[in-house]
């Protein structure tokens, strides 16, 4: 059986000491994919209304370290369509995916993966689950520090969970203010998170794992603050699946 080595989820959230907290999936295959992972994630997004407002009552453009804190103090669920790619050391283009994602904090997300599989990857507040509905497989780990400073975390956690990650660099490119955190724990298979935003709105974001390859997630059709369905988050396998793990 071999572990997922490409698109894996699990990069969004996955322990800062590989090996403390996560599970290897059995017959493991490339995901719809934060990931991010996400997850990451990732996983994660926007201000809306609050930020705009802020933004336009200001002539002067805030840092991207500045935007993700307003993201962190003022949006509370949010919805997103994303794209995300993969590319390797070199720069090749490995993998493509696409769906939709949901948050609601704290640690609460919801990525559904659509092409090139179907798959979700989900935090519901105690436990993060990875299921794959083809294989008709899903593996769970109970969320807990070891997972707090990812970057999925740092889009769905709280204040606490943005103190795990120390602040490298603030800069403009491709008309986004981006800031580049980097986690504090020492022992973390990824080495920085990139975050973007646009006017205020978060749009992309980015993750260097520790073999040089990059994951990239731009998101769309974003909607913050907004009420989210009841039982969103919430998951039991379905009759038949093999689960690997245990929930909290």
């Amino acid at each position: 059986m071999e572990a997922c080595k490409r698109m894996d989820p699990e990069k969004f959230l996955r322990p800062p000491h590989p090996g403390t907290n996560s599970i290897p999936l059995k017959e493991a295959r490339p995901p719809a994919a934060i990931g991010r992972v996400a997850y990451l994630c990732l996983a994660g997004c926007l201000f809306c209304n609050t930020v705009l407002s802020q933004e336009a009552s200001s002539p002067v453009a805030l840092s991207g370290e500045q935007y993700l804190q307003q993201f962190l103090d003022d949006a509370h669920t949010l919805q997103a369509e994303f794209y995300q790619e993969l590319s390797d050391a070199d720069g090749q283009l490995v993998e493509v995916a696409s769906g939709t994602m949901s948050l609601e904090r704290p640690n609460r997300f919801l990525w559904q993966y659509r092409d090139p599989i179907e798959q979700l990857v989900l935090a519901d507040g105690e436990n993060f689950w990875i299921y794959d509905i083809e294989l008709e497989q899903a593996t769970v780990t109970p969320l807990g520090e070891a997972i707090a400073a990812t970057p999925a975390m740092l889009l769905s956690g709280d204040q606490a969970v943005r103190d795990g990650f120390k602040t490298v660099e603030n800069f403009a490119a491709d008309d986004l203010s981006w800031v580049r955190l980097a986690p504090k724990t020492q022992g973390s298979d990824f080495r920085s998170v990139v975050v973007g935003f646009r006017d205020g709105e978060l749009a992309r974001l980015e993750l260097v794992d520790g073999l040089e390859q990059i994951t990239r997630i731009e998101f769309s059709e974003v909607v913050v603050n907004e009420g989210l369905g009841s039982g969103l988050f919430d998951f039991d396998p379905p009759d038949g699946v093999d689960v690997i793990g245990e929930r909290r």
